[in-house]
């Protein structure tokens, strides 16, 4: 093994965070090692004015750290698995997943209220598809507006008074200890399902190399078996994240219940349902959930028309 392991991260103060994390669990099994931050901007960190799924979606925050990996000029990458998209590169793989963080969405106001107490037409700030669904799924009179920009920018937006409330998720305030500083409404796994992988931590790495080290310091089996059915589900839609899809999956024992949301083109339906099965069948189980929820959407379509 190198003496020195060179680890690709963006640049955001989270995104530092997380891959401080991830190397201060190895450090705990293999002090011997040694690390160096590659710190890389990526596309999506460059655009900040455009909602993702108008400039091609959740990969424009890894593209440039996979070819990184690709090039050789890193040796393995950080990423957040929600920002995974379907498909990844020839000769590149994410089996090391991290324990799962707390995965719901939180709503961030500067009063202490909650999203049925908001006043009617409140401003609510988000990029995600995904979450605006479902937003105006709990509340039809919502106006919703493009937020962007990393962690703590979107906070200051909140402050500033350009949102009544903003739309982040739980694991990166936390991991940025930030939860407490503001108002905050969370919305349950049932009421607003999460996006594929929020909460969890994945390391990507060029095939066929020894990456023990991960296995033994951050892999978690829980969480791959949850990642497996959430992203099957997300595979078998195709989606990315012009598609307002969700998945959210808990092992319980030899359990797997993953719950799943898809919604309309136009954005006005929103599709749920629910499985469980052998946690072994986690794949199976999450494209058999996006089949029957792609037979629901295609009976209402017909239906609707």
């Amino acid at each position: 093994m190198k003496k020195v392991i060179k680890v690709g991260t963006r640049e955001s103060a989270l995104a530092v965070t997380q891959t401080n994390w991830v190397l201060k669990e190895i450090h705990k099994k293999y002090p011997e090692l040694h690390f160096e931050i590659v710190k890389i901007k990526t596309q999506g960190d460059r655009i900040l004015d455009t909602r993702l799924d108008k400039i091609g979606g959740k990969g424009l925050f890894i593209k440039e750290l996979e070819q990184a990996l690709l090039n050789g000029d890193i040796d393995i990458a950080v990423h957040s698995m929600k920002d995974m998209p379907a498909e990844l590169p020839e000769g590149l793989t994410i089996e090391i997943v991290s324990k799962r963080e707390d995965p719901r969405d939180v709503l961030v106001t500067m009063e202490d209220i909650s999203v049925n107490s908001l006043r009617k037409g409140s401003i609510i700030g988000t990029s995600s598809v995904r979450r605006e669904v479902q937003l105006l799924d709990i509340r039809r009179d919502f106006r919703i507006k493009t937020l962007r920009g990393n962690v703590i920018t979107r906070l200051n937006k909140l402050i500033s008074g350009d949102y009544d409330g903003i739309v982040l998720a739980t694991a990166g305030l936390k991991r940025l200890e930030l939860l407490h500083k503001h108002h905050m409404s969370f919305f349950s796994t049932e009421e607003m399902i999460p996006a594929v992988g929020q909460g969890v931590l994945c390391v990507e790495t060029r095939k066929h190399e020894d990456i023990d080290y991960l296995y033994d310091s951050i892999y978690c089996q829980e969480a791959a078996l949850s990642v497996k059915a959430e992203r099957a589900f997300m595979i078998e839609l195709n989606g990315g994240c012009s598609t307002p899809i969700a998945a959210y999956a808990v092992v319980e024992g030899s359990q797997l219940k993953l719950s799943g949301m898809l919604a309309s083109e136009e954005m006005d339906r929103l599709f749920k349902g629910h499985i469980t099965g052998e946690n072994s069948q986690a794949e199976q189980l999450g494209k058999e959930l996006a089949k029957r929820l792609l037979k629901v959407k295609s009976e209402a379509h017909g239906e609707k028309g």
